[in-house]
């Protein structure tokens, strides 16, 4: 107690001293003086509830209350904090005249106070003051609401506002704490502070590179947020509710901010604008709550918008696990105006592959296949049956088993035939916008595996191959390049029938070519329309007929040469644009027999050097392996179309004394076709290192390429020309060892053939049939061959062990027949 006196001893005389400034500063500001029982002797602060005790003095009530509890505490009688005089009892008497007193002394300094602060928020006042001023007003705010009320009399709080323009940091931080201050619980403040401009000006400090700021405007964008009427006016601020999205999914924020940001949304979300500009900037939940939660009328609502949203992959997955049952199920029993809204927010969820699947799980199919073939009373206005047709191809562009996938009691599924039939019906009786997307669900099950064989079954059954072809010569781009790809798609498995159809037509052929040429980049459309004219039957001497009469052939060579050469670029359409462009090139060397104008094409654009640079397109394997076909076909006509020189008739005198008859040399003959040659007129492997660029190929790892290049060296072996020489040439260029790799690898039945009869050819050169006698393996296989071959390999590889001595020649197995 002792030394709780002597510490009051010395703050009195500090609290003297003090006294003594503030009676200056006083005089300075204009002020009462604070006199000396308005002070607690205990707090040393002016007193706000007065009272007295037993002795006469007078405390701070709490102050009191507290001595007295500390008193009993420690187990002694109440004492005077002052006199330390023992009291026989602790009553308090309140003040009341002393209280008013202060009161009244109090609204006069605060009166003055608050107009010095006026001043110092005003013009020309230094940051000094500016600050000082803040710090006093958040300071009075804190300590009762009627506080707040006297700011807001004071008009003081469009100066504070007016401080967030200064150019001092500090300033500007400590603005935007006291405005937080002023109006926290106090509607009446918020819409004086809230006024013009101030919560634009607010909202930008949201972008501000400094912390505390960004910090300050926010929690004050909150505590203004709890005012209804200021949700409105906070979300029409361009850009505010996209930044607090921005700041409450943050990382990089303090937790302060993230939180008094989600906080700020969620009392923004009162208002709908706000939720339709939440959902803009990817804030999804309120607007689904209130699609789920809401009024009908606002169900409707949010449905309608988001129909209308551009929503990102990630946010179209969340908006189907949250709502898409609810939308399917007002696909299944909605009003007309809500299944509207309904499948045109489907429209939006389901073009995600991920979110498509969703919404099947959820069950869209059965109602969104009963919409499209309703009829009569009930059924949809054309407009949404395209919206339904839009959402049904989006579906199936997702990738499902659609075949597994009921759409009734009866176990239809959306492959059914009187599905599919019901679907190539609608096509041929709705408008352009409808068929192109059906046409799109078409080509989605035909790019499936499980299910274009389905499709190719009804479609057949339908006869619909007619009707559909004629899409090809649509104005519409989107329908035609629909019809292309689901043609392209169905083409393996109705090659024939597609022809056919093609060839009894006057301009669809035509259309397709003119789609090829386009010279715009190397687009999908054309990347199917040329795989279309390659899958069709290869052989079908009439179609590459019509495809010569349109004058294709020039344009597609001329095609080739610039993708090789780099001058046509294209992106994931290239490589099959460029087989497609190989496959239909390589029909015409199929005519070259029969067809002597296709012969003069062919040198005219130098097709054999063309193919022979294909054959080293990497990477696409079944360009080379047709490259390699096209020179087996070429390098057929060489022996007919190479020049073999006339000599001249041996005279009388020369025929009858051979003394005068002298041998003439012709020099630069082909050694294999013993004329001249080149690889343009005559096509001759011999030329353009095609030789070596087969043997290369020998090496591959697809048997097909394999297969095609022996074949086409083949023609250097072949009857009508010099075998010997072939031979050598074979054996010049190293392509004997790939030959015996081939017949010890036993790929495929194929390539033994074809390896047994090169082998045979090779071994009637009497210097390699010792050299290769000697490795047993070549001769294990030949007898291999010669056990398990079939009838015409056997005699082959019985020929060629007669070269290698493996077996007699006057022995006979088998009948002889040429070969």
């Amino acid at each position: 107690m002792e030394e709780s006196v002597d510490g009051n001893n010395s703050s009195r005389q500090s609290h003297d001293s003090s006294r003594q400034s503030e009676e200056s500063n006083c005089e300075k500001l204009h002020l009462d003086p604070i006199y000396e029982s308005f002070v607690c002797p205990l707090t040393k602060q002016v007193m706000q509830d007065p009272v007295s005790i037993e002795t006469g003095q007078t405390f701070e009530r709490e102050a009191i209350e507290k001595w007295f509890k500390e008193c009993k505490d420690t187990v002694r009688k109440p004492v005077c904090p002052l006199t330390l005089k023992e009291l026989n009892r602790s009553d308090l008497s309140p003040s009341i005249a002393l209280r008013h007193t202060i009161e009244e002394w109090t609204q006069r300094n605060e009166a003055v106070q608050l107009d010095n602060a006026c001043r110092s928020l005003g013009p020309g006042a230094s940051e000094i003051d500016i600050l000082q001023a803040l710090d006093y007003v958040m300071n009075i705010c804190k300590k009762s609401r009627s506080k707040k009320h006297a700011v807001r009399n004071a008009n003081i709080i469009p100066m504070i506002a007016d401080m967030l323009k200064n150019s001092n940091k500090e300033v500007r931080c400590n603005a935007l704490q006291t405005l937080c201050v002023v109006t926290e619980d106090d509607d009446d403040n918020k819409e004086v502070m809230a006024a013009g401009r101030t919560v634009r000006t607010i909202v930008k400090f949201l972008s501000h590179d400094h912390s505390q700021e960004r910090e300050a405007a926010v929690c004050l964008l909150h505590e203004l947020s709890k005012s209804e009427s200021l949700c409105e006016k906070i979300g029409g601020v361009n850009g505010a509710i996209l930044i607090l999205v921005g700041l409450a999914s943050s990382k990089s924020e303090n937790i302060l901010t993230v939180e008094k940001a989600e906080k700020t949304l969620e009392n923004l979300e009162k208002y709908e604008k706000n939720v339709r500009q939440m959902a803009e900037s990817g804030r999804l939940k309120p607007l689904l709550t209130l699609l789920l939660e809401g009024s009908p009328e606002t169900q409707l609502s949010m449905a309608e918008y988001l129909g209308e949203l551009v929503l990102s992959n990630d946010v179209k997955v969340f908006v189907a696990q949250t709502a898409g049952g609810a939308l399917v199920d007002v696909m299944r029993c909605g009003s007309k105006q809500s299944r509207e809204a309904a499948l045109k927010a489907l429209n939006q969820i389901s073009s995600h592959e991920a979110s498509a699947k969703i919404l099947i799980q959820a069950g869209i199919l059965p109602p969104l296949v009963k919409d499209l073939f309703t009829v009569g009373i009930n059924q949809l206005p054309m407009r949404l049956k395209e919206v339904s047709a839009t959402v049904l191809a989006n579906i199936v562009a997702s990738g499902a088993c659609f075949n597994s996938i009921p759409l009734d009691q009866g176990q239809h599924t959306l492959v059914s035939e009187d599905i599919v039939h019901n679907l190539l019906q609608l096509i041929s009786n709705t408008g352009p916008a409808t068929e192109c997307k059906l046409l799109q669900v078409l080509v989605g099950l035909t790019s499936s595996s499980t299910t274009v064989l389905n499709i190719v079954s009804a479609i057949k059954s339908s006869g619909a191959i007619v009707s559909l072809i004629q899409f090809i010569e649509t104005p519409q781009r989107d329908i035609r390049m629909a019809s292309i790809k689901l043609l392209h798609n169905i083409s393996p498995y109705m090659a024939q029938e597609l022809s056919d159809a093609l060839q009894g037509t006057a301009g669809q052929i035509s259309c397709l070519i003119r789609v090829i040429s386009e010279n715009n980049g190397i687009t999908e459309e054309q990347a199917a329309a040329i795989g279309l004219l390659a899958e069709l039957p290869e052989r079908d001497f009439g179609l590459t007929g019509r495809i010569l009469a349109e004058d294709a052939f020039p344009m597609i060579i001329s095609k080739i040469r610039k993708i090789r050469h780099g001058g046509i670029r294209g992106g994931r359409f290239v490589s099959p644009y460029l087989e497609g462009l190989v496959r239909v090139l390589f029909k015409i060397t199929f005519l070259l027999e029969n067809e002597t104008g296709i012969i003069v094409l062919a040198q005219q654009h130098n097709l054999a050097e063309l193919f022979i640079d294909l054959l080293q397109t990497n990477g696409i394997d079944k360009v080379q392996m047709l490259s390699a076909m096209a020179l087996r076909n070429l390098s057929q006509q060489s022996k007919y179309l190479t020049q073999v020189p006339e000599l001249p008739e041996p005279t009388l005198c020369s025929s009858v004394f051979i003394c005068f008859s002298k041998q003439l040399v012709v020099t630069g003959l082909c050694r294999v076709h013993h004329g001249h040659c080149s690889i343009k007129t005559s096509f001759c492997l011999l030329e353009g290192k095609a030789v070596e660029k087969l043997i290369a190929c020998m090496d591959h790892e697809n048997e097909k390429v394999v297969e095609a290049s022996l074949t086409a060296l083949c023609t250097l072996l072949d009857d009508g020309v010099d075998i010997e020489q072939g031979v050598l040439v074979l054996c010049e260029a190293e392509g004997i060892k790939p030959i015996l790799d081939v017949l010890l690898e036993n790929r495929t039945d194929v390539l033994l053939q074809q390896a047994v009869w090169a082998v045979e050819r090779i071994l009637r050169t009497e210097e390699l049939a010792y050299e290769i006698s000697r490795d047993q393996s070549v001769g294990s296989a030949l007898v291999e061959a010669f056990r398990h071959g079939d009838y015409q390999t056997r005699q082959i590889a019985e020929r060629a062990l007669m070269h290698v001595d493996r077996l007699p020649n006057f022995s006979a197995v088998f009948t002889k027949v040429g070969v």
